[in-house]
């Protein structure tokens, strides 16, 4: 299990001067992504791509204390626990929030994009 850095685009650079832009990348099975804290920009819409392989799954989750983890959802109350490619708005505005990978193989990779504005 590894925690994956994420790359962070911050408000002002290329032209998001209200938004902020996070990937995680090279996420494999069993890894999480390093978590972030963006408490000036609640609205969040995430992309998920890659190699999900046999049984890949990935998991959105937020945290308020940044030791206790719960799935995040969208807007209709699903989980933001995906085995495909997909984009999804998110409901919760945790303090922080993550990706979880928990489940996959050998050629599982995945990316995870967020981005998040401040309402204008």
């Amino acid at each position: 299990m590894a925690t994956r850095t994420p790359e962070i685009i911050q408000p002002g650079k290329e032209g998001m001067e209200h938004a902020v832009l996070v990937t995680w990348t090279g996420l494999l099975n069993t890894d999480t992504g390093s978590p972030v804290s963006l408490t000036d920009f609640p609205d969040r819409t995430i992309q998920l791509t890659g190699t999900f392989g046999t049984g890949g799954e990935v998991t959105f989750q937020g945290s308020n204390d940044g030791t206790n983890w719960n799935t995040l959802t969208d807007p209709q109350g699903n989980a933001l626990t995906k085995t495909a490619a997909s984009l999804e708005v998110v409901t919760e505005t945790p303090r922080y929030v993550r990706p979880s990978v928990t489940g996959g193989d050998g050629s599982t990779s995945l990316t995870l994009t967020m981005f998040a504005r401040t309402p204008r």
